[in-house]
């Protein structure tokens, strides 16, 4: 199936793993998404922020909007979620895998048990959500749009808060944003992961203070952190119908740390 451009439903869905975290990237894309026409399908772990946050996003924009409390690690709970999706929302056209855990913990003091929590989240879970979401938009036949996420410390081996197991499984990510970039191309899917750097959310152990920006900044030539609204601006662009002709690029959102 050879496609030489892409045009999407006027009435699509974004599904937005990862969206619960107040702080977070996941509500900033979800927010901007829907400024941008996408109905909206919002998964995260903690049931109770979802479903608050589905809800202001609803009463704010009119969009269909819900959101699913899942464990992106447990196929099960996974299997459920596109089943919701599939009888409540329009055609499913981008997947945004956001979700992820950190891995504080040094690599001699990591156990199996943390090891496999952390690449569950990580990696598994994006395959998993990346697996079942390309089903459905094979099916549809409009092509379809994926962004995985993965993090610099996949290219540095870790970082001021996590180290080996998150690096591990955040690198994992790349491999798996590749395979599937080459293999769905002909069904007009790209699969595309963002890199970013030092972002001014949670997952690093809570609100950063002016002293962290500083030093998680001191190598980056913007001499400052990233925030959520600037990763939501380009996944916003990675899901469009103009970005039809990227697929398996590795897009760095680091302030210039890593040039390549």
């Amino acid at each position: 199936m050879s496609r030489s451009a892409d045009f999407f439903p006027t009435d699509k869905t974004a599904i937005i793993t990862g969206a619960g975290t107040r702080r977070g990237i996941g509500r900033a894309v979800g927010k901007h998404l829907i400024t941008c026409g996408w109905n909206v399908a919002l998964v995260d772990i903690d049931e109770k922020a979802i479903l608050t946050f589905a809800d202001e996003l609803a009463a704010e924009s009119g969009r269909k909007t819900i959101g699913i409390g899942v464990d992106v690690a447990n196929e099960g709970e996974v299997a459920s979620a596109f089943k919701r999706i599939d009888a409540e929302m329009p055609p499913v056209i981008a997947l945004i895998n956001l979700a992820g855990i950190p891995s504080p913990d040094s690599f001699l003091e990591l156990t199996p048990a943390m090891w496999d929590r952390v690449m569950d989240v990580n990696a598994k879970g994006a395959f998993m959500m990346t697996q079942a979401a390309a089903l459905r938009m094979i099916r549809g036949g409009y092509g379809g749009r994926i962004v995985n996420t993965s993090s610099i410390t996949a290219l540095d081996g870790g970082g001021t808060f996590s180290k080996t197991g998150y690096a591990a499984a955040k690198a994992a990510v790349l491999g798996l944003t590749r395979g599937t970039a080459r293999e769905l191309g002909e069904f007009g899917i790209t699969a595309n992961v963002i890199v970013p750097g030092p972002i001014d959310t949670d997952i690093m152990g809570g609100r950063l203070t002016a002293e962290r920006k500083t030093a998680m900044s001191a190598n980056s030539p913007l001499r400052r952190v990233g925030q959520p609204e600037e990763i939501a601006g380009l996944i916003s662009f990675l899901i469009s119908e103009e970005s039809g002709y990227i697929t398996g690029a590795t897009i760095n959102i680091d302030g210039g740390k890593h040039m390549h």
